[in-house]
């Protein structure tokens, strides 16, 4: 059995449209050395028996929100580098090979281009020049559906704070940013869902995403009822 090196850590609920796309696309890499680790957080749906059926391990965690799930998939990870990605997310053939050439000396951990697969490129070509900005005033942020880690870096900060129901994404990066180098690498890309903005509407989305962010920056919380679009 080859060694492995990288555990993917897939959070879902009631994900079973999405979750066979996002495995598949994992199971095309060219280079073998992963885990598929899906945590199912009590899905009422047959996420948790396709992912079964793709080869995933299945962790199913009680406890809500996504840094609970993610630090549940974390535990029962075997690789030294953590990749955090979204039930509705598609990763290219080549994308281990192009995290691997990314995680040299000093690198604590990354995000990627997000695009998207189905409408509103426009909302993720206002979070990458967002990005490119922040990233060079040196302010650590993250782009949600996907972020990589070296597992090392990840369990000296601390971890995601399970009492935050958004936001715990850029939480971790912050506190991973003193420990090592956290970088936006805008030549790796990754496909994902704009369901939620198409449920919300462009502006929807854009006005509910910045409240989140300021409620963390200024009060160090979350807002609630976050994720009230997607029930």
């Amino acid at each position: 059995m080859e060694k492995v090196r990288f555990s993917f850590i897939i959070p879902a609920l009631n994900e079973e449209q999405y979750i066979g796309d996002c495995l598949a696309s994992i199971k095309r890499q060219k280079r073998k050395d992963y885990e598929i680790i899906v945590v199912d957080g009590c899905s009422k749906d047959a996420t948790a028996a396709l992912a079964k059926r793709r080869g995933a391990v299945v962790v199913h965690e009680r406890e809500k929100g996504p840094g609970a799930a993610r630090n549940a998939g974390v535990r029962k990870a075997r690789g030294s580098v953590l990749i955090f990605i979204d039930a509705d997310v598609r990763v290219g053939n080549n994308f281990l090979d192009a995290v691997e050439s990314r995680l040299g000396t000093g690198i604590g951990g990354f995000i990627c281009r997000l695009y998207s697969y189905d409408g509103f490129s426009s909302l993720y070509t206002l979070a990458h020049v967002i990005m490119k900005l922040l990233f060079k005033l040196r302010i650590a942020m993250t782009a949600g559906s996907c972020f990589i880690y070296r597992k090392d870096v990840f369990e000296r900060a601390g971890g995601f704070d399970p009492l935050l129901m958004t936001n715990e994404d850029h939480d971790l990066a912050i506190r991973a940013s003193k420990l090592m180098r956290f970088m936006y690498f805008d030549d790796i890309h990754v496909m994902t869902s704009s369901r939620r903005v198409r449920k919300m509407g462009f502006l929807g989305a854009l006005k509910i995403y910045i409240k989140s962010t300021f409620a963390y920056f200024l009060n160090g919380t979350h807002i609630r009822g976050y994720w009230d679009y997607d029930s």
